[in-house]
């Protein structure tokens, strides 16, 4: 093939987490990424997005180390190209590729215990509820400023509101 070199190499996790710590150890992203294709056929964009929907928006692997991955399942036989795949290659489980799973259950589950804590940890941190009321805050604002802009009475009286129920808020 084109590829360069063995696509090898130990590249971590990657992605846009926040935190510095890789979020895959060596070989990690790899049964991860074979265990989801494996509950039903997928485009390398739909794993990005399965592996950030485990971690709550939290993070999400770059297509940096996802592609490199699938790639290599593909050459160790364990995951093929769909033959109807359309414009995007969707992949789909071996015989092979569920013969490797056999077994890892445990590892597996580990994992994505892992990812789901980091989603986890911001939930803790901000409720949905609580979300949703920022979000709410933050759309009045927008379109109150959007439809006349702010008169300096105006400004200050809202500042007051704000600092107003950061002060309750505080005391809670």
């Amino acid at each position: 093939g084109g590829r360069f070199g063995g696509g090898g190499g130990g590249g971590g996790g990657g992605g846009r987490g926040r935190r510095g710590a890789r979020m895959f150890a060596g070989g990690e992203l790899r049964l991860l990424l074979l265990h989801l294709v494996s509950q039903q056929p997928r485009h390398g964009y739909d794993l990005i997005r399965a592996v950030g929907d485990l971690a709550g928006g939290e993070y999400a692997p770059s297509p940096g180390v996802v592609y490199p991955t699938l790639a290599l399942l593909v050459d160790e036989g364990l995951i093929a190209e769909e033959v109807d795949a359309g414009p995007r290659k969707a992949f789909a489980t071996t015989e092979a590729g569920r013969t490797e799973l056999a077994g890892k259950a445990d590892e597996i589950a580990a994992i994505v215990a892992r990812i789901k804590a980091v989603g986890d940890q911001r939930e803790r941190s901000e409720s949905p509820p609580v979300r949703r009321a920022m979000g709410n805050l933050h759309a009045v604002l927008r379109n109150r400023a959007m439809a006349e802009g702010f008169a300096t009475e105006t400004a200050h009286a809202i500042a007051d509101i704000l600092d107003e129920a950061a002060r309750k808020i505080e005391r809670l």
